[in-house]
């Protein structure tokens, strides 16, 4: 457990502005299901793209949890696109 405490994760200014920028103009459009994909789209990406050095450096052996999370996650992305397809009102 101390290893999620002592793990700094860095994201950049950039890709946060463009993250309230996506999310801000979904908003106003009223298209909240789609600002909650975008965010769990840069959230997958920041925590196994753009930060998978720090976790291949304390841990040896997590190729199978690293996929099962990433399986996941694109299980999930892909429920809510099939969610935007048939959408029931």
């Amino acid at each position: 457990m101390d290893f999620f405490y002592t793990t700094k994760l860095a994201v950049p200014v950039s890709q946060i502005v463009v993250l309230l920028m996506l999310i801000t103009i979904a908003l106003l459009f009223g298209r909240i299901k789609l600002a909650l994909l975008i965010n769990y789209v840069f959230i997958l990406y920041w925590g196994y793209f753009f930060n998978r050095d720090l976790f291949f450096d304390h841990v040896e052996s997590v190729d199978y949890l690293l996929l099962i999370y990433f399986g996941f996650g694109f299980l999930v992305a892909f429920i809510a696109m099939i969610g935007f397809v048939f959408r029931h009102d």
